[in-house]
């Protein structure tokens, strides 16, 4: 029989710190109904979370295990794809972030990031990382995870806010818009998917 999976908290923690998904599942369930932005122009709408508010988890199972006198600043959530998200803790705590084990009734599969993800609604797609296996708590900015000329050039916006259209990390959102949906339209194959746009519920 397979182990529970779980989701390892590392960093500015006492030690190493292994929560199962089957722990996870005792805390407070939440269930929302938000859109998904990507940041390359597309969106999902009234997609149906559900799952364990962050600030739950970060609350009750993170926070008691930090080293004392820590000021957290920012978390890295990796997923089991190699995927890897930078959030400021406010935006983390947020009333609407959850890890999300359901979408619209269901447990996730694979497309959608089984079997648990990021949901952060208010920030574009790329902070949202699918089939969450780690979380990295940091008392300052972690070294960027950009490790290439390009990727630094094309650097993602560290607060990724939807309502702000904030798209790159130094370029206004108007002078970008284009250049994302064009390299979208050439990297991908034609007839090809964007790996992280979730199929189309249903």
């Amino acid at each position: 029989m397979p182990s529970d999976p779980l989701i390892e908290i590392r960093g500015a923690v006492t030690e190493p710190l292994d929560v199962p998904l089957t722990v996870l599942a005792t805390l407070p369930r939440r269930e929302i109904t938000a859109d998904f932005h990507c940041v390359a122009g597309w969106s999902v709408t009234n997609l149906r979370w559900e799952g364990v508010s962050f600030e739950s988890m970060y609350r009750i199972l993170i926070e008691p295990a930090l080293t004392p006198g820590t000021s957290v600043t920012h978390l890295v959530f990796s997923g089991l794809d190699g995927w890897r998200s930078v959030v400021m803790i406010e935006d983390a705590l947020a009333d609407d972030v959850l890890i999300a084990e359901n979408l619209d009734g269901r447990p996730l599969d694979g497309d959608h990031g089984a079997p648990a993800r990021l949901v952060s609604p208010k920030q574009y797609g790329y902070i949202n990382t699918k089939h969450l296996c780690r979380i990295d708590v940091h008392s300052g900015e972690p070294p960027s995870i950009d490790d290439t000329l390009i990727m630094r050039l094309l650097s993602s916006h560290p607060r990724a806010r939807v309502w702000k259209e904030e798209r790159h990390r130094y370029l206004p959102a108007w002078s970008i818009r284009r250049l994302y949906r064009a390299t979208i339209a050439f990297i991908l194959p034609r007839g090809g998917r964007d790996p992280h746009r979730p199929p189309q519920p249903g």
